[in-house]
């Protein structure tokens, strides 16, 4: 089977790669090496990278998607321009170029490459927004409250309508806040966790009550497995959550207690577009994958403080 994993430098894409590759995949990637955080992070996962493996470093709309799609199975759509805060304002354009404008060009050359059999599309929880209620289900409402969440959910109704108007066999997986060794460095985890290890200060934007529901990233790469081999009707959406639902301030208290010390704490104003809970429910991926969540919140925690801590000794 060959794969092509679009983002496939990035924390996910590397993670869905380094799995193919491990099952005998033969695996192309392609990845835009953006500087919204450091390059070198993204050249680390690619190290990881063995043999069956090709990059190709470009921005999907630079790429020639009919060449790149030749002998592909599956694509693996894990490309985008990530983060809530920096969508804002000017660049927003960015987030419309490669989060909707890159999705509909890579579901056109999908149309004109009949041999693939899936695209698993990589969505966000960030669609609900704040949602009417919790756990939240597919069936509810989605109402995004920053322009990230919107790009991210006017992609997946992309998906979606590429499936019912051509057949596209399309899945989209809504993650739930995605943790681990390997997690980006501006996301709260690992911002955390690298200051626990250097003595740094640690940022928290609001009051730290925000509830999240943490998805192992171990258990982000089963979902997208399952999704891309299982039977799935076109155009299916589901939730990957962890239904770990804890608050900001209880994370840092297991940061505190994994590093084994009093934390620097800063407390600073409430992002735009910062929902106040996440949290999902995901029985319809474990009726149509037969999936389930297998690491908990102190068991991923305790690994992504061990990937932190090895980086600074």
């Amino acid at each position: 089977m060959k794969a092509l994993v679009t983002g496939a430098a990035g924390f996910v894409g590397s993670s869905i790669s380094a799995r193919l590759l491990a099952e005998g995949w033969d695996v192309v990637g392609v990845d835009a090496m953006t500087d919204y955080y450091e390059v070198d992070r993204k050249e680390e996962n690619l190290a990881r990278l063995g043999q069956g493996f090709d990059l190709v470093r470009a921005p999907l709309a630079e790429v020639d998607l009919d060449a790149l799609l030749a002998g592909v199975d599956v694509v693996f759509h894990q490309a985008g321009q990530p983060g809530v805060r920096s969508s804002w304002g000017q660049d927003f354009a960015t987030y419309l170029e490669a989060n909707v404008a890159a999705t509909q060009a890579l579901l056109e050359a999908v149309r004109r490459a009949p041999h693939v059999s899936r695209v698993v599309y990589a969505s966000s929880s960030s669609v609900y927004g704040d949602a009417e209620r919790f756990p939240t289900s597919e069936l509810d409402r989605p109402a995004p409250i920053s322009p990230y969440g919107v790009t991210k959910l006017a992609a997946e109704h992309l998906c979606s309508l590429y499936a019912s108007q051509f057949g596209l066999p399309t899945v989209s997986l809504r993650y739930f806040t995605v943790f681990g060794p390997r997690q980006r460095p501006d996301m709260a985890f690992t911002r955390f966790l690298t200051a626990a290890a250097t003595g740094g200060q640690i940022t928290v934007y609001g009051t730290g009550e925000q509830i999240r529901d943490f998805t192992y990233v171990d258990d982000v790469v089963e979902a997208n497995l399952l999704a891309a081999t299982s039977e799935v009707k076109p155009g299916t959406v589901l939730n990957v959550a962890g239904g770990t639902h804890v608050s900001v301030n209880e994370v840092l208290e297991e940061v505190a207690a994994l590093a084994g010390g009093r934390l620097d704490v800063r407390r600073v104003a409430r992002s735009d577009g910062d929902v106040t809970r996440t949290g999902g429910d995901a029985t319809r991926a474990a009726e149509v994958l037969g999936w389930q969540p297998r690491v908990g919140i102190v068991e991923g925690l305790a690994r992504q403080w061990e990937w932190v801590r090895d980086r600074f000794e």
